[in-house]
């Protein structure tokens, strides 16, 4: 029987981390009078970080639908379902516990800024989301495939309609999953379109994944289809304008950042594919079985979560080029270091909490045996 881990997907989730680690650091630390347009270097730089969230929600959608459909083979979707479900609200908790400043409430200071939505509160909703679509169709994986293509077909072609929404009226709690215009970071449109072919890649993953030459069919496609909508995509979407005279196709080529940036999701996923053989290294799967810790790490550390002291309160676009470069290098490595490290500490910490509760009772009680006396 053959293997049917998805090794390729853990060293994408190892690159896509280890690319935002680096590009929170450069993009909130360097000096602006470096982020220039007529910066080769620059240019190039956020060209390549701008794929990491399209790869990131990409593969949640893939990874969610290919285990839904593995445990389905298995009879044991009920338990994966339950399990999708508590790993989506957690999220979504862990999400706004990271931005509140618990300090300043414990001063009196209130705002609304820790209801601002970013990357896991919009994966744990799409998590939400995903099994309920799964249950309704789990029996129709055909029809499940393609109403989720629409889905995110239709997400990326009215992106124009909702680019600049603002909905006033609407309590912050909902709005901020809908707009950025109080200053969330990501919304659940467009990025759901994201997840939303991406477990259309899960099904056939989960489907044709151990017949014979699907792994080269696959790497082809990903290779020639990525290339096709990074080049065609914005041509395609102009031709169709000429042809309907429908006006949002032309506005969505004239911006088409969305299509474009699932060519490169799929030339990245058929380079790694190909290369999946060099890239079952224990450490790449670590690295891509940890993003979560990693990324609550790097929040601490670079935001300063919780306690509002952070590299950004100190250095936020204060650094030149060569020290912002190896500040990202130290970065990268040190939070990566604390991660893998997680059950070493969990460890040293549960001996030392262990000991200083025994101390506290031992004391406790010694008090209360004197004051008996």
């Amino acid at each position: 029987m053959k293997e049917n881990r998805l090794y390729f997907l853990d060293a994408v989730r190892a690159f896509a981390i280890l690319m935002m680690l680096q590009g929170h650091f450069i993009d909130g630390l360097l000096d602006p009078i470096y982020k220039s347009n007529d910066n080769m270097i620059f240019n190039i730089w956020s060209d390549l970080r701008g794929n990491t969230a399209p790869l990131f929600f990409t593969i949640t959608g893939l990874v969610v639908m290919f285990l839904l459909k593995k445990a389905e083979a298995k009879h044991t979707e009920n338990f994966r379902i339950k399990k999708s479900i508590k790993r989506g609200i957690s999220l979504i908790i862990i999400g706004y516990s990271l931005r509140i400043p618990i300090f300043h409430w414990l001063s009196g200071h209130f705002d609304s800024y820790f209801l601002v939505i970013d990357v896991l509160q919009i994966i744990g909703v799409s998590l939400l989301i995903l099994n309920g679509l799964y249950l309704l169709l789990k029996t129709k994986p055909i029809l499940l495939s393609l109403l989720l293509t629409t889905i995110g077909t239709l997400v990326f072609l009215t992106e124009p309609l909702y680019r600049n929404l603002a909905l006033p009226y609407i309590p912050d709690l909902v709005v901020n999953y809908i707009t950025k215009e109080n200053g969330s970071v990501f919304t659940f449109f467009p990025w759901f379109g994201y997840v939303a072919y991406g477990s259309v890649l899960g099904i056939i993953f989960q489907k044709f994944q151990t017949k014979a030459q699907f792994k080269s069919i696959a790497i082809s496609s990903f290779l020639i289809g990525g290339l096709a909508l990074c080049f065609l995509s914005s041509i395609t979407l102009e031709m169709l304008y000429y042809i309907t005279d429908i006006k949002l196709f032309y506005d969505a080529s004239t911006y088409n950042y969305l299509f474009s940036r699932l060519g490169s999701v799929g030339i990245t996923f058929g380079i790694f594919y190909a290369l999946e053989a060099y890239l079952k290294h224990p450490l790449i799967t670590k690295i891509g079985n940890n993003t979560l810790s990693i990324y609550v790490v790097h929040f601490i550390i670079l935001y300063g979560s919780f306690t509002g002291i952070g590299l950004y309160r100190y250095f936020h676009e204060a650094l030149e080029p060569i020290t912002a470069l190896l500040g990202a290098l130290i970065f990268v490595v040190v939070v990566s270091f604390i991660v893998l490290q997680e059950d070493k500490i969990k460890a040293f910490l549960n001996v030392y909490i262990r000991k200083a509760l025994l101390f506290i009772k031992l004391n406790t009680v010694s008090r209360i045996r004197l004051n008996r006396r």
